[in-house]
């Protein structure tokens, strides 16, 4: 392939992903790793990203490369700080630039957003964001964007206006996995029956939440509750319980959801139940999309 003309990179907790890039957009190569910012000292983030894209690089020349996400936090390679909403998701001159030793590569991390009350934090959504506007820039309504910290936001102008995180994902992967409950909810199957009914039940009553997720390892324990059966009712009580708490968010709202196919369909089919038309977008296409437009912005500044 010929050399990259920038590189961009999407660095999360857990797993990074870079793709060689064109000026006129097109993708060159694509490569991923676990090499995640949390398994990772600050001097082993540009290894890392060498480690995948050393071959993209061309001699005599420095190639950018534009990260966004979990690497531009207090414990990634360079912390970029926090813009405060209301804003646009990206802007000129908030760009943080990262420490290098290979004279091929130059680094900058997108800034994160902020809110003070209530407070709040996003790194690597607001370049879904700007994503997503970038084709849809007269969108207003509400974006959700699930993952292991789920995010409403409301947009409008073209602005970030609010957000809200539900850490719904993380407290399914922590009971899941290390509560009294992973004896109950092993394996890979669904039943999407039992999804549906817990998710009616906490979207009435959330106060239920503790109580209902207790009950799964007593069914359990009693009359055999299926695992399958189990991790679909857990899985809806969460989602159930975050949709009731966000209803100020999604209620009578234009609503896209950005994310997989697999969870954005489920939180997509969630909503629907109560009456909204929320469309799902595919997340990765949306993350390059996004880094697409910081790139664009950089180089309308570089003018």
């Amino acid at each position: 392939m010929s050399y990259a003309d920038w590189i961009a990179v999407d660095w999360g907790t857990t797993h990074l992903r870079a793709w060689a890039m064109a000026d006129d957009g097109r993708v060159l190569a694509a490569a991923s790793s676990d090499a995640g910012m949390g398994s990772l000292t600050r001097d082993g983030f540009e290894p890392a990203l060498l480690a995948l894209a050393e071959g993209w690089l061309a001699p005599g020349r420095a190639t950018l490369a534009l990260a966004c996400g979990m690497v531009g936090s207090r414990q990634g390679w360079v912390e970029a700080p926090y813009r405060p909403v209301p804003c646009v998701p990206l802007e000129p001159g908030g760009f943080a630039s990262a420490p290098c030793g290979d004279g091929r590569l130059t680094v900058r991390v997108i800034p994160g957003i902020k809110q003070l009350s209530p407070a709040d934090v996003m790194r690597g959504e607001e370049t879904q964001i700007a994503g997503f506007l970038a084709s849809e820039p007269e969108f207003d309504g509400v974006l959700c964007l699930p993952g292991t910290h789920n995010k409403w936001v409301r947009i409008s102008a073209g602005e970030i206006v609010s957000f809200q995180t539900f850490m719904t994902g993380e407290m399914f992967a922590l009971l899941s996995e290390h509560s009294v409950l992973r004896h109950s909810v092993g394996g890979e199957g669904w039943d999407e029956h039992a999804f549906t009914l817990a998710l009616d039940d906490l979207l009435s009553r959330p106060e239920r939440l503790a109580a209902r997720l207790f009950s799964l390892r007593a069914e359990a324990l009693l009359s055999g509750l299926a695992p399958a059966t189990a991790r679909a009712r857990l899985s809806g009580a969460l989602i159930g319980a975050e949709l009731a708490a966000a209803r100020p968010y999604w209620l009578g709202q234009s609503i896209a959801v950005i994310g997989a196919s697999g969870i954005g369909g489920a939180y997509a089919a969630a909503l629907a139940r109560q009456g909204a038309a929320p469309r799902v977008v595919e997340g990765d296409r949306i993350t390059l999309a996004g880094l697409a437009a910081a790139h664009a912005l950089l180089q309308e500044t570089a003018r």
